[in-house]
């Protein structure tokens, strides 16, 4: 099933293509706004057709990106999904080659590059999936998701009652229409066949465990936002989740694979599609060289931070988690996340870092359900078409569903550990990222197709890097701690699913040297593994190409170098992967700098 453009989750389409740089947006670019705008309109005319076809499929993606034509409608399992996905994607790609082959217009011509890959790219996924996996949903959080689409601050109220059209078609309440439950187990018997892989045992365990949270996060959802109108498709609901789950433990379950690791063709593809683009190898000791020098940082800073806090001196390991002692309330915590912000964004403004929005941030806590189903810190975007002024929101997770110490964090929720959150997250992270694309005029198909992790993670831990020297010392350390994490990540992430390494091992470093919580090493542990593998080295490798760029310009323009400019400049990119940002730095950031 198709996914919402997430950050936690980065389930990420690849692009490729020669690179054009896109039209820049100040007083030194070349072509007038009105030509800039007519550019766009032309180019989103292409992403329209991969839009539709795509909808048609999994329409709860498009209405969460913003197409309300697509409001209430279920994603498709009938028969022959990816055959009938297939056909209707190998169209469009045709089509889009047509287009290409009489385009002069060089930045429509890489959109539509970006495109035709991408479309490659998502029929490629499909074919790799086919090829070695059993096809099982987890149809209660799918179920989840789709609701949570409609029923969200971000959206209009006047879209909210098509929730119940929605919930009736997943429960086989709307005219015509299948439980969506029945429909994934028809679909799992439809591609079942001999020597096929099951789904790794934790995302099984994971999904019985928690299936009955999604149920009644949905209802939630329906009372928080006064949706009435669902009653009867909400008890049938529950039914069908209770058999949906007694189904995956008798069916799923003694069939799922207890060796996590992915066979070495879809390891790869997934490297690719996060836009990791050298040998997992040589990521590994990137990664571990960064490791030690942060590390050697954190061992320099701990002691002052120990002095200036009044700790108790040690190792900075001892010093975290002394710092984790002083918690923040769960009714505090918004409160003290604004407050936080505020003093980063006065920071940013006075030292000329990136041009920020004069509205405020937006942050929450996660509800249960939503901890499920993302449990770290992200940033849930606004409506990224048809935008009617929608912000995105930076949503904090306190724990994880379940009992014990692997349940609570005690990462994000002390003063210190605010700072780069907050960076990361929010302004001048993920927030801000999002902001600039829907206020600059970017294509729909460099913010929705060439979405990359490489970039968007990549983008976050450089702002987090941006604002460490603005942090108070105590904040500084867990910046540092939270770099330490990331390359802990692009060495872990690889060494697992290449056998490495094992997970108790894995699990070593977490706890007692990058400092995590139990809670925190377990759902580490569960994204490298099992949600989302080959997407945690994105951030260190994102991080590190944006540093090249950025000396890359700083060499070439010397004293010219601006850096409010450049990283403005950046954000205006849209997501293009590093490739294609480096090219448009050099090709038209810089010529433009030397002619100020």
């Amino acid at each position: 099933m198709g996914k919402r453009v997430r950050y936690a989750v980065c389930a990420a389409l690849l692009m490729a293509g020669t690179a054009v740089q896109a039209a820049p947006r100040d007083a030194a670019q070349a072509v007038s706004p009105r030509q800039t705008a007519d550019w766009v309109a032309a180019s989103n005319r292409n992403t329209a057709l991969v839009l539709e076809a795509q909808a048609k499929f999994d329409p709860e993606d498009a209405s969460g990106n913003g197409l309300s034509a697509y409001d209430g409608l279920a994603t498709d399992l009938a028969p022959r999904r990816d055959e009938r996905r297939g056909e209707a994607l190998s169209a469009v790609i045709a089509e889009l080659k047509h287009r290409r082959e009489g385009e002069r217009d060089p930045r429509i011509r890489q959109d539509l590059d970006i495109l035709i890959q991408s479309v490659t790219d998502d029929l490629e996924g499909t074919r790799l999936r086919r090829k070695y996996f059993l096809s099982w949903t987890d149809a209660p959080q799918a179920m989840f998701g789709g609701i949570k689409v409609l029923l969200d601050d971000q959206v209009e109220p006047n879209r909210r009652a098509k929730a119940v059209e929605l919930l009736r078609r997943y429960v086989g309440d709307w005219p015509g229409t299948t439980p969506l439950t029945d429909l994934a187990k028809q679909r799992f018997e439809e591609l079942r066949a001999p020597g096929l892989l099951g789904p790794d045992k934790v995302s099984v365990d994971n999904a019985i465990a928690n299936a009955g949270t999604y149920a009644d996060g949905i209802r939630k959802l329906f009372a928080k936002y006064k949706v009435t109108g669902a009653e009867r498709a909400l008890a049938k609901l529950d039914a069908q989740v209770a058999a949906y789950t007694a189904w995956t433990r008798a069916t799923i379950l003694p069939i799922a694979r207890t060796d996590y690791r992915l066979p070495p063709e879809m390891y790869a593809f997934r490297l690719k599609q996060f836009g990791i683009d050298i040998d997992p190898r040589q990521l590994i000791a990137q990664a571990q060289v960064e490791f030690a020098e942060t590390r050697a940082a954190m061992i320099a800073l701990a002691p002052r931070v120990a002095a200036d806090k009044g700790l108790t001196p040690g190792s900075y390991v001892d010093v975290i988690r002394q710092l984790k002692r002083g918690s923040i309330p769960d009714d505090r915590i918004e409160a003290s996340y604004a407050e936080v912000n505020r003093t980063i964004e006065a920071a940013i403004r006075r030292e000329r870092i990136v041009t920020l929005p004069q509205r405020p941030m937006k942050m929450r806590l996660a509800s249960a359900a939503e901890s499920a189903a993302q449990p770290a810190p992200h940033m849930e975007p606004p409506p990224l078409l048809g935008n009617k002024g929608e912000y995105g929101t930076f949503v904090l997770p306190v724990g994880v569903p379940g009992k014990g110490p692997e349940a609570a964090y005690d990462d994000f929720n002390f003063p210190a550990a605010q700072w780069t959150v907050s960076a990361h997250e929010g302004r001048p992270g993920h927030e801000l990222q999002f902001s600039a694309m829907l206020e600059g005029g970017v294509s729909q198909a460099r913010i929705l197709y060439a979405f990359n992790s490489v970039n968007v993670e990549g983008w976050a831990l450089y702002a987090e890097a941006e604002a460490l020297p603005h942090h108070p010392i105590e904040g500084q350390l867990m910046a540092y701690q939270a770099r330490l994490l990331r390359a802990a990540r692009a060495f872990l992430d690889p060494m697992l699913n290449l056998g490495l390494i094992s997970i108790d091992d894995a699990r070593r470093v977490l706890l007692e040297q990058v400092a995590t919580s139990p809670a925190m090493a377990k759902q580490e542990i569960e994204r490298y593994t099992s949600r989302a593998p080959g997407q945690a080295g994105s951030y260190f490798y994102g991080y590190t190409r944006l540093l090249r760029i950025r000396i890359e310009a700083e060499l070439a323009l010397g004293p010219k170098f601006d850096r409010l400019a450049f990283n403005d400049f950046l954000l205006r990119q849209g997501l293009l992967p590093p490739d294609l940002l480096e090219k448009a730095v050099l090709e038209a950031f810089v010529p433009q700098q030397r002619a100020r």
